[in-house]
């Protein structure tokens, strides 16, 4: 599996993502934002956490606007796998390539602490390590993690089972306490935790461990012929 993790000026989580890929077996190639295409092979496309472009405008606004965005686009329309974790997220939104958006915390603070995730569902590659209803804990540490989706966008999120994680106890006001979100084709995955600084014993716990080794095997029993 080769993964491919974008870098934007002001990226600070894309150095964990590459690890946690590497560590689950992946093939890891950095990006820069400026780059046209992506390489060759590509399989999944890591969009990192940070404070891309330092923020300004909205979060995630100018990255998605970045020549590499014009390629990740291309790959998920082509049936592609994509992530995108916490700016990463963000920036999922601003493109077009997930619904709704991410606003200020309700509470107008900085969050920084691990925090339980209740897994929505199980079908996907990127969480078909867990176990529906299965809980996990992973870090967050975001300002505009408030996740807002109008009611038909939230009513076809549940009604085609395309939410992946809901907070146990919702820290920044998120409807439905939503945590991270599927594309229709369920082949993109916007989340605001980061499951990449949950992936080794060092770091305070272990579970996005799995989460990572999951998603390469899912990924890849998708591309395997009938």
């Amino acid at each position: 599996m080769k993964a491919a993790i974008l870098v934007f000026p002001g990226s600070n989580c894309d150095r964990d993502l590459a690890q946690a890929f590497r560590a689950a077996g992946a093939e890891v190639q950095m990006v820069w934002h400026k780059d046209t295409e992506l390489p060759a092979g590509t399989d999944i496309v890591g969009v990192p956490g940070g404070f891309s472009y330092g923020d300004y405008l909205r979060c995630g606004a100018i990255a998605a606007q970045s020549p590499i965005c014009k390629a990740l686009r291309t790959h998920v329309e082509r049936g592609g796998y994509a992530l995108g974790v916490c700016n990463g997220f963000q920036v999922l939104t601003e493109t077009g390539l997930l619904p709704g958006a991410l606003l200020r915390n309700a509470g107008l603070k900085y969050i920084c602490k691990p925090v339980r995730l209740g897994v929505a569902t199980a079908d996907c590659a990127f969480t078909c390590a867990y176990e529906q209803g299965q809980q996990v804990t992973y870090p967050i540490a975001h300002h505009d993690g408030n996740y807002f989706a109008d009611p038909d966008q939230l009513a076809a999120l549940w009604a085609e089972d395309r939410v992946a994680f809901r907070y146990v106890d919702n820290p920044n006001g998120s409807a439905a306490d939503i945590a991270g979100i599927l594309s229709a084709n369920r082949r993109v995955l916007g989340m605001m935790p980061h499951p990449e600084r949950a992936a080794e014993p060092a770091q305070g716990g272990t579970d996005g461990a799995a989460f990572f080794r999951g998603l390469l095997a899912g990924v890849a029993q998708s591309a395997a012929p009938a």
